[in-house]
């Protein structure tokens, strides 16, 4: 299983926003690839104060493949729309891990 972590420092001013966008949109639009297999939405606990909070949503892919598929086919244009509403109020990275 691949684990697909997603992790934004979103400003404080943007975030109920930006939490309401994930869980009514993006996240949904994500899932609806028919890719991932289930998705986490958490919020950093240990934060150091930076003018923002800390997310991190986490896609589980089968496989590889199905991880390559959905970067290939349906990221770039997820990862626009994220960044057209949110580029100047949030940075974001990420990362990709092997369930073991």
């Amino acid at each position: 299983m691949i684990l697909y972590n997603v992790t934004v420092n979103i400003e404080k001013a943007y975030e109920q926003e930006w939490l309401d966008w994930m869980k009514t949109e993006h996240i949904p639009e994500v899932l609806a690839t028919g890719l991932p297999i289930e998705n986490r939405l958490l919020r950093l606990l240990t934060e150091v104060e930076n003018g923002g909070t800390t997310y991190t949503s986490q896609y589980t892919f089968r496989s590889m493949d199905e991880y390559i598929t959905y970067q290939q086919q349906y990221a770039p244009a997820l990862q626009a729309k994220f960044a057209e509403r949110y580029k100047d109020k949030s940075v974001t990275f990420r990362s990709l891990l092997e369930v073991v």
